[in-house]
């Protein structure tokens, strides 16, 4: 068999970030199968898999060269899972995975929010499980393709540095830190602009052009700071900005933003977040492990925490309307000025 003696790689839930991570590794060579909803699984065995990027390469993988599946028992094959299901889905991916993979496998956890490794860790007490962090995004473009419209890095805890290096690809380097928790607190504050873009309802460059849509997404990092700081949490550096810096740069007059900014704009023009999408295709978000997290943190911890309990509502309003994006305008949500 072709695949004999390689590492056995599941990408369990392969969405968006799935197929291009996963693509990437089976463009590599390496022994790839993708643990599919029906939807994508057709997709793919019709389509096989193109994935591009901002740097114009573009990667091509065959459908009879992918191995897919919508059966969990796959996971039995698995040396690595890779996990990137909605964060919502956790507990059901850890079910299957107690259910079906080999204890000798690592899991990765490759999602949004700050628990999902912790949560998987504590449903899999034999397993060895590693949180990672995906900063980049992946756009759906149809027909098999997945367009990755932002830069970075994947990362993965250092305790897992060899599988880092063994995962790597000339097109996904993946680095490694050995405060993943503060990682994926700095990943969450970048995230809050997830539900603004959705709210917004338009490219993720567009929103991010506005200083009004900027000045929202300002007050929800600092509230979420304010948060972290009450409860002695240090949120790394993800991207080009120190944390710190955030909320004080959104605020920029737009021409300033630009000049100070520059690598944050440098996003497709059509790309708009996950949680657009999932709006859009009437789906559960991450609301609750994005700005929900912000919310319950600084209740915990008696600080303040207004513009990102009205994004959680309007996203948990748009969420039960099952419309789309309500496409409002920033100015819904900063008030008067």
């Amino acid at each position: 068999m072709k695949n004999e003696g390689k590492q056995r790689i599941v990408v369990a839930g392969a969405g968006s970030i799935g197929c291009f991570v996963g693509g990437q590794l089976a463009a590599a060579g390496r022994a790839v199968t993708f643990l599919a909803r029906a939807r994508i699984a057709e997709e793919i065995e019709r389509h096989g898999l193109t994935l591009s990027d901002q740097d114009d390469c573009t990667l091509r993988v065959a459908a009879k060269d992918l191995a897919i599946a919508i059966d969990p028992a796959v996971l039995a094959s698995a040396d690595v899972v890779l996990v990137t299901v909605k964060s919502g889905a956790t507990s059901e991916m850890a079910a299957s995975i107690r259910a079906f993979a080999p204890a000798h496998a690592t899991v990765i956890s490759l999602q949004n929010g700050v628990d999902n490794a912790t949560i998987l860790q504590s449903a899999l007490p034999g397993m060895k499980v590693v949180a990672g962090m995906v900063p980049f995004n992946v756009v759906a473009l149809g027909a098999g393709r997945f367009h990755r419209a932002t830069g970075g890095d994947i990362v993965i805890d250092a305790k897992a540095a060899a599988l880092a290096e063994s995962l790597s690809t000339p097109h996904l380097p993946i680095a490694t830190n050995a405060d993943m928790r503060a990682v994926a607190w700095g990943k969450l504050l970048l995230n809050l602009n997830n539900a603004l873009n959705a709210l917004a309802g338009v490219p993720l460059r567009e929103e991010l052009a506005s200083r009004d849509w900027r000045r929202v997404l300002a007050a929800c990092i600092g509230e979420a700071l304010a948060a972290l700081a009450a409860a002695g949490i240090r949120p790394a550096k993800v991207g080009a900005l120190p944390p710190a810096l955030l909320p004080a740069v959104l605020r920029l007059p737009d021409a300033l933003f630009k000049l100070v900014a520059a690598a944050q704009l440098r996003i497709d023009p059509n790309a708009r977040s996950s949680m657009w999408d999932d709006l859009a295709h009437r789906r559960t978000t991450e609301i609750d492990q994005l700005q929900g997290a912000i919310v319950a943190l600084a209740a915990r911890h008696g600080t303040g925490a207004t513009m990102n309990r009205a994004v959680l509502d309007r996203i948990k309003d748009a969420e039960k309307k099952r419309t789309g994006s309500p496409h409002l305008a920033a100015t819904t949500l900063l008030g008067p000025t």
